[in-house]
Order: C-alpha cells, then sequence, then structure tokens
C-alpha cells in the first residue's frame, strides 16, 4: 500500500466514525466548551489525592492506549500535556463506547478531578467527556519515546513550512518559538511605551518608496489610477512625525523587499523603527543596548547566551569600531583615497561572476568590500559606526569629517541587527543626496533612492536634531531561539507555488 492510498484509507475510516456519530445524535463540531483550566493549570492545581480538585479542561488528543475497561488519554493544548483516564464503571457504557470513534488529533473537552497514578503522572479521572472537533485528516505526530521526543513524523523541512498549522500541532518546540517572539514583541512596546515614545502606524501602499536601498513590491490602484509601491521601511513617514510634533515615535510593521531569498532575507519582515527628537546616533547607541540587553536577559536569564555553537555576550556598553578602520583593517583598502577601480580590484577575488563587479556603481562596491571582508568576523555585538557618506543618504554628515556620516549599525554572529543616524534635517543636503542617489539609478543602480518631494517640503517646515533607529524582529528572534533560517521564525513564509 502506497503512502497515499494509506492516507486515503485512513481518511476514510475517520470519515465513517463521522457518519456513526451522527447517526448517534452526536455532534462532531461542538459550538464552545467551559474550560476552567488549561492543562498546566490542570497540573498546576493538584496538591494530594487526599484533596479532591475538580477540572474542566479541553485539547487535542495525541494519544490512546486503551486496557479493556479502562482508557488512557493525553490531551495537548498550548500550555502543555496531560493525561486523562477514563473507566467504564465511572461514566457508563455507552459513553464509554463512544470512545471507539475517537482518533487521534481529535478535540475534546473532560470534567473530572484530580489524581495521582501509581507511576506518578497527575491524571484527571473523567467524569464526563464532550468531543469537540473531529479530525478528518491525521496530524503526522510520529512515535514518541520514553523522554518525551518525538521521532519521524512531519520533518521535510518545506512541508513544515507550507502546512505551518501542521508543524505547530505536532511540534511543541515550533509552537514556543512563536511564543516567544509574541513575548519579544510585548517587551519591545513596554519597553518605549514607558518612556513616553508613542506607537504609530505609517502607510504601507507608498506612491515613493524610500529609507532603504532596495527594490520594491509594485501595484496598482484602480480608483486613483496611481502605481503604488509595498513600502522597504518606515523612516520618511516616521520622520514626518517628528516634523508635525510627535516628538517620539515607534512603529512595528511589515515591510517588504521585492529581493533574493536565504537565510537571512525574505520578500516580508518585521521591524522595529524609532525616532526620538533631539537625540542623535549616540543616544541610539545607549538605548538599543539597553533595549536588546534587557530582552536577552527577560528571555535567557543571562546576558551570556549560548547559540549556534557559540557563546554571545551583550552586557553593555558593546565594542565600538569604524566602518573605514574595519575595511581598512580586514582588506588593507582605505575607503576614503580608493578609487572604484581599487575595490573592483579586490572584489573580483571573493565573488562568483567577475565580470558582475564591473557594473556595479561605488555604492554596492563599498557595502559588498564590508560584507566580504569584515561582516564574518564580527560574531559579539558590535557597533560599527561612521560610514561612509555614499551609502549613507538619510544621514548627517560626522561632525570633523563631512566624507562621513554619523550612522551605526548593530551587528551579531556576522549580520546586521539594527541599523541607525543621526537623521539628516538640512532640507538642502537632503536634496543634494536624493539627487546623487537618482544619479547612480540613471547609472544603473536599481536600488538607489527616489526624489521623495514631499520628504524634502516636510523638512523645509522644520525638523528637530533627530536621532533614529531600525531593529530586525525576525533576526533578533532568530538569534534568541537559535534558529538559523528566517524561515522558521516567520509563522506562515512565502514560498515558491506549486506545480
Amino acid at each position: 500500500m502506497t503512502v497515499t492510498e494509506e492516507r486515503s484509507y485512513i481518511e476514510a475510516a475517520r470519515r465513517e466514525k463521522l457518519e456513526a456519530l451522527i447517526e448517534r445524535g452526536i455532534a462532531p463540531f461542538a459550538y464552545r466548551f467551559e474550560r476552567t483550566h488549561t492543562a498546566q493549570e490542570a497540573l498546576d492545581a493538584y496538591h494530594s489525592d487526599d484533596e479532591e480538585v475538580s477540572v474542566s479542561t479541553a485539547g487535542r488528543i495525541v494519544s490512546m492506549r486503551p486496557h479493556g475497561k479502562t482508557t488512557f488519554i493525553h490531551l495537548v493544548d498550548r500550555s502543555g500535556k496531560v493525561q486523562l483516564y477514563f473507566k467504564r464503571d465511572e461514566i457508563g457504557e455507552d459513553t464509554y463506547e463512544l470512545l471507539k470513534l475517537l482518533d487521534l488529533s481529535d478535540f475534546i473537552g473532560v470534567r473530572g478531578t484530580l489524581f495521582k497514578t501509581r507511576t506518578g503522572e497527575i491524571t484527571v479521572k473523567v467524569k464526563e467527556f464532550q468531543l469537540l472537533t473531529k479530525a478528518l485528516r491525521p496530524l503526522p505526530f510520529g512515535k514518541e519515546d520514553a523522554e518525551g521526543e518525538q521521532h519521524g513524523g512531519l520533518t521535510d523541512p518545506e512541508m513544515r513550512y507550507r502546512q505551518r498549522y501542521a508543524d505547530l500541532a505536532v511540534h511543541a518546540d515550533v509552537r514556543e518559538v512563536f511564543m516567544m517572539r509574541a513575548r519579544v514583541v510585548r517587551l519591545i512596546r513596554k519597553f518605549f511605551d514607558d518612556r513616553g515614545y508613542i506607537e504609530v502606524e505609517t502607510p504601507v501602499l507608498q506612491p515613493i518608496y524610500g529609507g532603504a536601498a532596495a527594490s520594491p513590491f509594485v501595484t496598482h490602484h484602480k480608483a486613483l489610477g496611481a502605481r503604488l509601491y509595498l513600502r522597504i521601511a518606515d523612516e520618511l513617514y516616521l520622520k514626518r512625525c517628528i516634523v508635525g510634533g510627535l516628538d517620539r515615535v515607534y512603529e512595528i510593521g511589515h515591510d517588504f523587499r521585492n529581493e533574493g531569498i536565504d537565510r537571512l532575507h525574505f520578500p516580508e519582515f518585521t521591524m522595529l523603527e524609532f525616532y526620538q527628537a533631539y537625540a542623535d546616533y549616540n543616544d541610539m547607541m545607549e538605548i538599543l543596548e539597553e533595549l536588546v540587553s534587557g530582552i536577552v536577559k527577560e528571555i535567557c536569564g543571562s546576558l551570556r547566551v549560548d547559540r549556534f555553537g557559540t557563546t554571545f555576550d551583550f552586557t553593555p556598553p558593546w565594542q565600538r569600531s569604524g566602518y573605514v578602520d574595519l575595511v581598512r583593517e580586514h582588506s588593507g583598502v582605505d575607503l576614503e583615497d580608493a578609487a572604484d577601480s581599487d575595490l573592483r580590484a579586490q572584489l573580483r577575488e571573493h565573488v562568483e561572476d567577475e565580470e558582475e563587479v564591473a557594473d556595479w556603481p561605488r555604492t554596492k562596491l563599498i557595502d559588498e568590500m564590508f560584507k566580504h571582508f569584515v561582516e564574518p568576523s564580527l560574531i559579539q555585538p558590535t557597533i560599527v559606526q561612521d560610514h561612509p557618506i555614499e551609502i549613507s543618504p538619510l544621514a548627517k554628515a560626522k561632525r570633523g569629517n563631512p566624507r562621513l556620516t554619523e550612522r551605526f549599525e548593530m551587528l551579531v554572529n556576522g549580520h546586521e541587527l539594527a541599523n541607525a543616524f543621526s537623521e539628516l534635517n538640512d532640507p538642502d543636503d537632503q536634496r543634494r543626496r536624493f539627487e546623487a542617489q537618482a544619479a547612480a539609478r540613471e547609472a544603473g543602480d536599481e536600488e538607489a533612492h527616489q526624489i521623495d518631494e514631499d520628504f524634502i517640503r516636510a523638512l523645509e517646515y522644520g525638523m528637530p536634531p533627530t536621532g533614529g533607529l531600525g531593529l530586525g524582529i525576525d533576526r533578533l528572534v532568530m538569534l534568541l531561539a537559535n534558529k538559523k533560517s528566517i524561515r522558521d521564525v516567520i509563522l506562515f513564509p512565502t514560498l515558491r507555488p506549486k506545480a
């Protein structure tokens, strides 16, 4: 029998049970159930067999062990797993016979009292039960060993991404990742709310995209008769809020970039961006250290965490290094003096397609120099500051060196986690930067910024000195959850359509 035939046979058997339930007048898909305890709350409520504790709990059946006149069932919900004990003499023969029409993956609700078995497992002695949902397709639970570890079952990575609902139902550790992710977001909100920031929502559909170097998704609005873009960053609208007098703002939202996919990059991702008037990038460094170290301590219990075979130390202050200094140290090239030809000569030895380097504009050459020669060496939390002005069109020039900018990136484990500026608030300088980006677009740099006249107009009304920062929530969760692929921390990742 093939896998498909076996699955069809199992599903047909379940539908036969469904019909049998309906014939007996039992609704296979209930409307509600009054639950007093989750699985974990039921376990916590037990103190001794001398104290009778009544509970009403519900969940999905993950194991069934019938023994003649008794049956043991394990029930799972979001909080954990609890054992149920059914005795024919306790619930009546007719009700007990209904257990034969139950299957793994069905949802049931039970009411009963707590006791501890001879093996020491806290268990619900069922007085009555109710079928809540008949599962017509079996979940691939696999086999569980004596330690509770699952073997077999749903193991194919692509299938787990495509059917995340099944992945969540089968794997408790996957549920824990997304519960932890929700906790991280709550901690971020509390951090900024406690400091007087206002959470805002800015447009996802934008007439002009900006705030990052990236290719957008393009769409069309019928009623407006206009081309629109899915935002690639929240930055330019959040700075409009600063202009309008909302002097501390933050947003947690989705951004979209029409680019390649790898373990760190995805077309749809979640960013935190926050902006504070009367602050600069030095203030942003301190806020970032406080934010991230606080989250790490709260989630992991320590500022030193073991992930990917490395111990990361998030104790502030983190290492601070200059962008140009690091490139010089690791490649021998001084970005402030090097011509484009010098950068191309260095990079040709480190890219698969040597010919494509010849078409790269200076902005990409500088960026690739850093990615190839520096990023892999930055394992511990590190703040890399003072980026060249060519690759930082939205940052203020560095005090004392106008060829650099007051920008920093925070890197850990060899990749970027955050990016921050002393925000450019001179409208004339901003126009010149946009025009330089427009020239780069004409020269073939598809990721260069467009000229946003409305944003320039906003700056002309006056924006106070401002510090701003963006933090990749997906990458932060990857680190905390010890996951190497961004798909493992996105609930429903976009995949190539199946034929």
